[in-house]
């Protein structure tokens, strides 16, 4: 018995040595705004801008504090969709005017603009962009980073990205946008999910000559230190106010889609991007009622009506699932009712009208993806000069 119970605390010490071990070999994660000492005297005497929101956080801190305190002369913030805050709404104009903690200028790059006019630019020697993305090419993050480059390029500003991962990392998948169908929604040739994050993404979009004058570009990055692509990431502060928790940034890719539909999403509700469900007919009986709620007061879909279909809090999704689609497209399609009643907002999403015609032709999903693979394995070709990470 002696012999046994030693063998015992034997084991549970070589496991706990073996578990010191990994913890040592996998480092703390620090983003890019994280490691101060890497930027910090890259700002010294710069006149500064900032394209931030409510994610450009270093520990508590906001990093437009961060950088005040640290004497870095802030002129002027510029905020992307939701605001500088993070409480507007998807879609919803975002207006200039002044930050009221900081007193700095706060100008929109949502709206009218999306790009900063030369006088603004003309007041800057380097802007930094420090924004949380989920890895989507319709989350719209990356196409203000897109005019943000330009802009610098355009005027002589030097641009800093502090990188922040990707919590979609692991995946690349979906199709390649088509020129043809670009817009704020999809402003690059890259897969739905393209698997890099935002320093690696603007590498490449210098690197490919995605903007004008690209070679004029003076562009930095400071990387993440202990990032692995595939290392799950929970997000510290939500992103955008529908992209609430880990569940629905995971669906997000699968569920954007529905946007070009008669369906709700959630909008309205706890818990968007997380359900699935329709007034007149479903494939579920899990009812909601989508309302009017701060992230969602423009009219969500379906705003006020009983909604039955598919509750997703708990699913097990990873990556892109055309499954959705595909399911909730049949029943239409049996109903004889529109299901794409957004067409062409669907094909923008989709970066392509393959997308939506092949599932309006019935084909399977496999099928659909079958489709994909030889973009996808030169996107993957074309992608690694770029990337940072394992």
């Amino acid at each position: 018995m002696r012999y046994i119970q030693l063998s015992g605390i034997v084991l549970c010490g070589l496991m706990l040595l073996a578990a010191c071990q990994q913890a040592s070999i996998t480092p703390p994660l620090q983003t890019g705004a994280e490691q101060t000492a890497q930027y910090l005297p890259l700002l010294a005497g710069k006149r500064v801008g900032l394209l931030v929101n409510q994610t450009s956080m270093v520990g508590e801190q906001h990093l437009v504090d961060l950088l005040l305190a640290n004497g870095v002369n802030v002129v002027s913030i510029f905020a992307p969709e939701h605001g500088f805050r993070g409480d507007h709404d998807a879609g919803a104009s975002v207006k200039s005017g002044v930050d009221s903690k900081t007193g700095l200028p706060l100008w929109s790059l949502y709206g009218a603009n999306k790009q900063p006019s030369a006088e603004q630019m003309q007041q800057l020697d380097v802007v930094i962009f420090d924004i949380q993305d989920v890895g989507v090419r319709y989350y719209t993050y990356i196409s203000s980073m897109h005019y943000m480059m330009q802009a610098a390029a355009d005027h002589g500003v030097s641009m800093l990205v502090l990188d922040r991962p990707n919590p979609n990392g692991a995946y690349v998948d979906g199709p390649v946008l088509d020129l043809q169908f670009q817009s704020f929604v999809g402003m690059h040739p890259i897969p739905l999910l393209h698997g890099m994050t935002v320093a690696e993404l603007a590498q490449m979009i210098k690197g490919e000559g995605w903007i004008n004058n690209a070679e004029q570009l003076q562009l930095s990055v400071i990387p993440l230190s202990g990032y692995q692509r595939n290392r799950p990431y929970s997000l510290p502060v939500k992103p955008s106010p529908n992209l609430p928790n880990d569940q629905a940034i995971a669906l997000y890719p699968s569920l954007g889609f529905f946007e070009a539909t008669p369906l709700s999403v959630g909008r309205g509700t706890t818990f968007p991007f997380q359900v699935i469900g329709y007034d007149k007919f479903s494939t579920g009986n899990f009812q909601f009622v989508p309302v009017s709620t701060p992230g969602a007061a423009l009219t969500p879909p379906l705003m006020d009506k009983v909604l039955l279909g598919e509750d997703l809090r708990q699913a097990k999704v990873q990556g892109l699932s055309l499954d959705y689609l595909l399911r909730w497209h049949a029943l239409f399609k049996a109903q004889q009712e529109p299901f794409f009643s957004a067409a062409g907002f669907m094909d923008k999403l989709a970066g392509t009208d393959r997308l939506r015609l092949q599932i309006e032709q019935g084909l399977s999903e496999s099928e659909i993806r079958a489709g994909w693979q030889a973009d996808l394995k030169q996107f993957r070709q074309q992608r690694q000069p770029y990337l940072l990470y394992p």
